[in-house]
């Protein structure tokens, strides 16, 4: 699992993201807003808006809020045009960086996103310069304490998982995009505590990064995602458990 994926189970962990959690439903309802505009506003015939209202729900987000959402994408209510731009970067050690942003003005997106990447130690690149690093996956991560990795891994493999892989204090699953539903539920189903999950692009190998190279990778990221238009932040940045734990603290 990379850097950033266990800097989001950290946050999670330590209910730092319960403070931004204004910032969290506006994120949600883009997402399920574009997820319907682009393949219909029924969940059962459209996985990405399938997954965003899972989401949302995870969130407690009100049914209200998700059904307006919906209908501001099919177009029953009156909305925002938003257009969803990928930025290609890297930060400090040379670690890629995928950007998805959903916005309604792309000049003042690219300014902002520009100029927190050169703030923060990092660089925009080109199209295409770091998106052939990943691939999308599927990502679960259960705590080790909360299961035995045989029987974990039986109910990955049933469920039509990838891979079942030591992560430090957790096991990450990875899964196809078309399976993740499934084995997401089918972890649950058998009681498993999930502490991180998520669809979406997984690198195909990690740069460690250590000390202040490290500290430095996880203030841009910060800094990424405290923008309003950023919606997912994938890299292929690894560090220890323990420093990010320091970090977060």
């Amino acid at each position: 699992m990379s850097g950033h994926s266990k800097w989001a189970t950290i946050k999670h962990k330590k209910g730092a993201l319960d403070a931004k959690r204004g910032k969290i439903f506006t994120r949600l309802i883009k997402e399920i807003t574009m997820a319907a505009k682009s393949g219909g506003g029924d969940p059962e015939g459209n996985p990405r808006l399938r997954t965003a209202v899972a989401a949302a729900k995870a969130e407690n987000m009100p049914a209200d809020n998700i059904k307006r959402a919906i209908q501001r994408g099919t177009g029953e209510l009156e909305g925002v045009n938003y257009e969803e731009i990928t930025f290609e970067g890297y930060g400090p050690g040379g670690v890629a960086l995928l950007v998805d942003v959903t916005t309604d003005n792309r000049n003042r997106t690219v300014s902002e996103i520009r100029h927190t990447f050169t703030k923060n130690g990092g660089n925009l690149g080109e199209a295409g310069s770091v998106a052939w690093m990943f691939h999308k996956k599927g990502q679960i991560a259960v705590p080790k304490s909360a299961a035995k990795e045989d029987d974990l891994m039986n109910i990955v493999l049933e469920s039509g998982g990838d891979d079942l892989n030591d992560d430090g204090d957790n096991w990450e699953i990875l899964t196809a995009p078309n399976a993740y539903e499934a084995v997401l539920e089918a972890v649950k189903k058998a009681g498993y505590e999930v502490v991180h999950s998520a669809l979406g692009m997984v690198p195909q190998n990690y740069i460690k990064l250590e000390g202040a190279a490290a500290n430095q990778m996880i203030r841009l990221l910060e800094a990424i995602e405290d923008s309003d238009d950023v919606q997912n932040v994938y890299s292929n940045f690894d560090v220890d458990q323990a420093q990010l734990e320091a970090v977060a603290g």
